[in-house]
């Protein structure tokens, strides 16, 4: 059973280009469930069963692990199992039809404007890591960029003249955003600095050794910023959220929206008009004469 799960995983990849990051879920998840076969003697995957399955789950349930985790679980087995099926090592899928339980869905946390407004527009200093990291943010807001996106950015595929970046998405796909003025800008000033550093390849993005910067460390650098102009925390999807929020606010074009994101799916994409719903809720209960709560001391 572990060499055609490590086949499978290669089969990742090599054919699937899978990142690194994804694959490193894909393994999680289906080492949980080797370790299923072998406490219940299976020895071929041929042998797992739906009823196995549920059992696996229901298990995993109680230990705590959350709905969403659950289903990328089930969304995994699956994958394998369309994998086996294909080499002929099995013709079923013990996964169908099981399902996660549900849970509480949770709005990703972002900045609201003034908040994003007072990370970006602060005082920069005119060195290596101030230019760099303020390229960072500016790119991550602007552009709504994944942190596997921006680590994976090179020089041939911005056209700060044209306002654009390509970029690669899940599913090697490919998508083309615009870069916005103040994140051009920013860019400019880094471009110069970075290129002093004895670049070692094309990345965008390098450390003082001249080294592609990796998804920790740009990971820290946000946090950082986080801390020192916000006093809260901050990671990378945050300000993806945060970008995906203010334009859907502005724009209410949730397919443009998509397509910016990279979503293959709108209703990954619908989140953004439930925080928007959020906001207005918001403002409708401070504002609204028949809506407004009475304060303490009222009668």
């Amino acid at each position: 059973m572990q060499t055609d799960l490590d086949r499978y995983l290669q089969h990742l990849h090599s054919e699937r280009q899978m990142s690194p990051h994804t694959l490193d879920g894909y393994r999680r998840d289906l080492a949980r469930v080797l370790a299923f076969c072998e406490r219940q003697s299976v020895q071929q995957w041929a042998a797992l069963r739906t009823q196995q399955v549920r059992k696996l789950i229901a298990e995993l349930h109680r230990q705590g692990l959350s709905s969403r985790s659950l289903a990328r679980l089930l969304s995994s087995l699956r994958g394998l199992y369309r994998y086996l099926n294909q080499e002929g090592i099995c013709a079923h899928d013990p996964a169908s039809g099981v399902s996660a339980p549900k849970g509480e869905k949770r709005l990703p946390r972002l900045l609201d404007t003034d908040r994003a407004m007072q990370l970006l527009d602060g005082a920069v200093e005119d060195d290596f890591l101030a230019r760099r990291d303020q390229a960072m943010l500016e790119l991550f807001y602007s552009s709504g960029l994944r942190l596997s996106e921006l680590v994976g950015l090179n020089l041939d595929q911005l056209d700060l003249a044209a306002g654009l970046v390509r970029v690669i998405g899940k599913g090697n796909k490919e998508r083309e955003l615009p870069v916005g003025r103040q994140a051009r800008e920013a860019l400019r000033a880094w471009l110069p600095l970075r290129a002093l550093a004895n670049p070692a390849d094309g990345a965008v993005f390098i450390g003082q050794q001249g080294r592609r910067l990796g998804q920790r460390a740009v990971h820290k650098r946000v946090q950082a910023a986080g801390a020192r102009e916000l006093g809260q925390h901050l990671h990378p999807h945050m300000l993806r959220h945060s970008f995906a929020s203010h334009l859907l606010e502005s724009s209410q074009d949730l397919r443009s929206v998509q397509e910016l994101l990279g979503h293959a799916d709108i209703s990954t994409t619908q989140i953004y008009t439930h925080l928007d719903f959020q906001h207005l809720a918001k403002v409708y209960d401070q504002a609204h004469p028949r809506a407004r709560r009475k304060q303490d001391g009222e009668s």
